[in-house]
């Protein structure tokens, strides 16, 4: 009898047909792609980053990282709160703003960084700069990394601390969101960062 056909009894003495070697083969295949697939999905890399600044400079860092890490297959989250949520607020972060005081990188020295307009002058030289180089606006990185799956989270309590509307995001930020979320998705997570 070939082992194709042959037949097997159970406890209670009942034969039942074994299967074929084609139906175990594919039994098989079949249990190695779940296997691939469970193992694709928890072998994820997950990076955590927590933005807390809302200054022109200050910006760029987390939506940068964020691109980055997605295009490298990383699972990413940015937690926005305080100032940083004005990165995620679609008026407030086209007028984002450069400090000219405490920043040792500006051209100018803080005695005439503390006079009146120089943010303006020294945002405006950053922006010259900005577009002189190509680079990536705010509001294009933030579309760039939504498209990329990165998530986006804004903090309730500093929405309701600031009195911004939940509608005042761009779309796809999520919203509500508290520091208990933010905690477990750090722990969660192989990165994790504080801009």
């Amino acid at each position: 009898m070939s082992a194709d056909t042959s037949d097997t009894a159970t406890d209670d003495g009942v034969a039942e047909e074994a299967p074929s070697r084609a139906e175990l083969a594919a039994r098989i295949e079949e249990l190695e792609e779940s296997l691939a697939e469970a193992t694709a999905a928890d072998s994820g890399k997950k990076m955590s980053i927590i933005a807390t600044k809302g200054t022109l400079d200050m910006a760029y860092p987390p939506l940068i990282l964020a691109s980055t890490a997605a295009a490298f297959g990383y699972d990413v989250t940015v937690f926005h709160t305080f100032w940083g949520l004005d990165i995620l607020h679609e008026e407030r972060s086209k007028n984002l703003k450069l400090s000219s005081v405490g920043n040792p990188n500006m051209p100018v020295p803080n005695v005439v960084g503390a006079l009146p307009g120089m943010d303006r002058v020294t945002t405006s030289m950053m922006e010259k700069k900005i577009d002189d180089n190509d680079t990536a606006t705010i509001e294009e990185l933030i579309e760039t990394s939504l498209d990329m799956g990165v998530e986006f989270q804004a903090c309730q309590m500093t929405i309701e601390l600031m009195g911004y509307d939940e509608d005042d995001f761009y779309d796809g930020v999520r919203t509500g969101v508290g520091a208990a979320t933010a905690i477990q998705d750090m722990a969660d997570a192989d990165i994790q960062l504080l801009v």
